[in-house]
């Protein structure tokens, strides 16, 4: 007889660990969210790992039960696709903050992101390194006074999605920690796609960036600088969410316009389509008070993955080598008689 397997809960994902952020860290609300998706992918505890590498969200497999990787700074990429190589049928989750992914990472994320391993990797961005007390990270905007910026940093920040793009990722999306519902959907579509799934999250760090997300994911403002995009759908928001984008047919560049005004019609608005990488570009890079902050899959485009690609390839050497001899394998490839 099949015996059903009993339905998980986020209980049961849940540690005895103490979860030690500082109070009121958005990393509690991004917590909250993976243990309430990880029920619903029906992945087996003990087929799921989280890796991770140093920072504040590094402290993440701690608090989720399944297998998990405390590696080292920046790493945690590297970590992930050799556990993915070694066994595929692993459902492998990577967390990692600003600082420790675009920075000292930033080479291993570039190479994670190009090869399409199969992984969930999760960047939370605060804009600051939290762990060591407030330094300026690679997100940090120009003009952010910090401890090591004390006159502000001189150089332009990273954006995020812009770099997994430029590097070939295949699945782009952002959200933000406070957005519950949100953020769990987001998670939904980065664990379905087959690929490395590329999520960024914004969070707030409240004791040393406190509040620098306000101009766009405020209660007060969200409407009018968030736009959340959705695959065939057309590209509004706004209070009345009657503002719009389009591209200027001059200049190509994107422009916010008002249905109802000026002859604008709906019909004038553009269609969001996920699997064109060059309106991802240029959804990515938008920016408040000029443009929407782009929140929710942006781009979305499978292909065959690194570590499938690598098997298919081990296996068919093992068919095409299994009649070889010894003496055949040591004279096999560049040799020379000396």
């Amino acid at each position: 007889m099949n015996v059903v397997p009993e339905k998980l809960t986020a209980k049961d994902f849940t540690t005895d660990q103490e979860v030690r952020w500082c109070p009121g860290c958005g990393d509690y609300a991004i917590l909250k969210s993976v243990l309430g998706v990880l029920p619903e992918i029906n992945v087996p505890r003990e087929n799921i790992v989280f890796v991770s590498g140093i920072g504040c969200a590094a402290r993440f497999p701690y608090y989720v039960k399944t297998y998990g990787f405390h590696s080292i700074h920046g790493r945690a990429p590297a970590f992930a696709t050799g556990i993915k190589l070694a066994n595929p049928e692993l459902d492998v989750w990577v967390v990692a903050g600003d600082g420790d992914s675009l920075s000292i990472g930033g080479n291993h994320l570039l190479h994670l992101l190009r090869r399409n391993v199969d992984v969930q990797f999760l960047l939370f961005n605060n804009e600051i390194y939290g762990l060591t007390k407030g330094q300026n990270s690679p997100t940090s905007r120009k003009g952010t006074r910090t401890p090591s910026t004390p006159m502000g940093s001189l150089a332009s920040p990273v954006s995020a999605c812009v770099f997994a793009l430029g590097a070939g990722a295949r699945f782009v999306a952002r959200t933000v920690d406070t957005m519950q519902k949100h953020l769990p959907p987001v998670l939904m579509r980065a664990h379905d796609h087959t690929g490395t799934s590329f999520v960024e999250i914004i969070q707030n760090c409240i004791v040393y960036n406190d509040g620098v997300f306000d101009y766009f994911t405020d209660k007060s403002a969200a409407a009018e600088n968030q736009i959340h995009v959705e695959h065939g759908a057309p590209l509004l928001f706004g209070s009345d969410g009657n503002k719009g984008l389009r591209v200027d047919p001059t200049t190509l560049d994107l422009e916010v316009i008002v249905v109802g005004e000026n002859g604008v019609i709906e019909n004038d608005v553009l269609i969001h389509n996920e699997t064109n990488r060059t309106l991802a570009g240029l959804l990515s890079r938008m920016e408040p008070p000029d443009f929407p902050k782009a929140m929710g899959v942006i781009y979305c485009d499978p292909a065959p993955t690194y570590d499938t690609e690598l098997h298919a390839r081990v296996s068919a050497a093992r068919v095409d080598d299994m009649e070889a001899t010894f003496n055949d394998r040591l004279r096999k490839g560049h040799t020379w008689t000396v």
